[in-house]
């Protein structure tokens, strides 16, 4: 695990300044060089832009003065924290509704509410599906409760095998199995019954996020990238979309880099509705990495991905009006961006890595931090700008470090 440090207080220029040892001081009297602690600090698995194979001219490409990238690009230090794919909707026929999400009660009143709902249908002569009453419960978070009912039907119903293979995996509402949870996912995969052909890819999904975390199976990174091209399935939209996202996080690692290729797997994931890749589209754009650069299709995929709450993609839009000179645009949007500091909440809802939710918000923090010292698009605030520039820290040091150096060195 990363030490964490605390930025130098950039404004006061030079190539050295205090900093805390302590998590979020940002005074102290220890000194250090800040370029030196900031360069201790930079990722080992970040490939120089002039050796890149994939760079598309012979000019050398901006690099963020963050040295945030891609999602995936800082490699080691940045291993994927993959999540199992939901449970895909069986297709339904035209002008059927779909139910909408659960309300948010008590657990008392969510286990009276799923006990009423069948007693309700057997009222009006409509037995319910056995794998519906689990599912009811799945969805309010009474794992205990539909891990019953999915256990007492999973050899005749293939989506409630699906999501006990999800449940022994994560450990939801019983101890981690993983070995089990690869077992049913295995089976989904290789059925030849019409009903789990809707589950395959999803399936194909998880047993390749079990390979890369070496959990439950052997790890295998040429094992997980086999099965995410199978259920990416070339970018079919039908397909598993968050398949297609990963695979391009995974051509932006080290092991397997290739940026022409995580460009094609996030621009598929992008436009089939992945929020992760129309972020990780916008700084490809903004940096000309897998394609040529092209601010406006940057900042038209950077500013999409905000509106729908990627924070990544927010601090990086923070930054390019940040280094612009714009701001005022880029105080109102880092605001917003760092007011919410439960990352891990922000990553359920939008479905996005926490680890990079963070570095964006890191990034924001700093630049509003820097903002508030000299009076730019809003008034001095010396005490706020201490908060901010030890809040970066606290979100993401390294992310907090780069930009330490960017401000010693008078690059921003």
């Amino acid at each position: 695990m990363e030490r964490r440090r605390e930025p130098a207080r950039a404004w006061q220029g030079g190539g050295r300044s205090r900093h805390s040892t302590k998590g979020r001081s940002m005074s102290g009297s220890a000194r250090s060089s800040a370029p030196a602690r900031a360069a201790a600090a930079l990722p080992s698995g970040r490939p120089r832009s002039g050796r890149s194979r994939d760079r598309p001219s012979r000019q050398a490409r901006p690099e963020p003065p963050s040295g945030a990238g891609l999602p995936g690009e800082l490699g080691r230090r940045c291993w994927l924290a993959l999540r199992c794919e939901r449970l895909p909707q069986e297709p339904r026929p035209p002008g059927t509704a779909r139910p909408g999400p659960p309300e948010n009660h008590s657990r008392d009143a969510l286990l009276a509410k799923s006990e009423a709902s069948p007693v309700r249908s057997e009222a009006r002569e409509d037995p319910p599906s056995p794998f519906l009453n689990g599912q009811r419960y799945y969805q309010q978070g009474l794992y205990k409760e539909a891990l019953k009912r999915f256990e007492k039907i999973k050899d005749t119903d293939f989506q409630a095998m699906y999501q006990l293979g999800v449940m022994y995996y994560d450990g939801l509402g019983t101890k981690k199995d993983p070995e089990r949870g690869v077992e049913y996912m295995n089976k989904i995969l290789n059925s030849d019954s019409p009903e789990a052909s809707h589950l395959k890819f999803a399936a194909a999904y998880n047993l390749g996020r079990a390979y890369y975390e070496g959990c439950g199976v052997k790890h295998s990174v040429e094992e997980a990238e086999r099965l995410w091209l199978t259920a990416a399935d070339n970018g079919n939209p039908k397909a598993s979309v968050k398949a297609q996202s990963t695979l391009g996080m995974l051509y932006s690692m080290p092991i397997l880099k290739d940026m022409k290729k995580a460009f094609f797997w996030h621009s598929k994931a992008c436009h089939n509705g992945n929020l992760e890749s129309k972020g990780a589209l916008g700084i490809m754009y903004l940096y000309g990495q897998g394609t040529h650069q092209n601010n406006q299709a940057a900042l038209e995929w950077l500013r999409k991905a905000t509106e729908l709450g990627n924070i990544y993609a927010q601090g990086h839009l923070v930054e390019y009006y940040y280094t612009g000179k714009f701001y005022t645009k880029a105080v109102e949007l880092a605001k917003r961006a760092t007011a919410n500091d439960d990352i891990n909440m922000l990553a359920k809802i939008t479905d996005c890595h926490p680890t990079y939710l963070a570095k964006g918000a890191a990034m924001a923090a700093f630049y509003l931090a820097r903002c508030l010292h000299f009076g730019r698009g809003t008034e001095k605030n010396k005490q706020a700008a201490e908060y901010y520039y030890s809040k970066a820290c606290h979100l993401d040091p390294v992310v907090a470090s780069h930009l330490e150096l960017a401000a010693n060195l008078g690059r921003i």
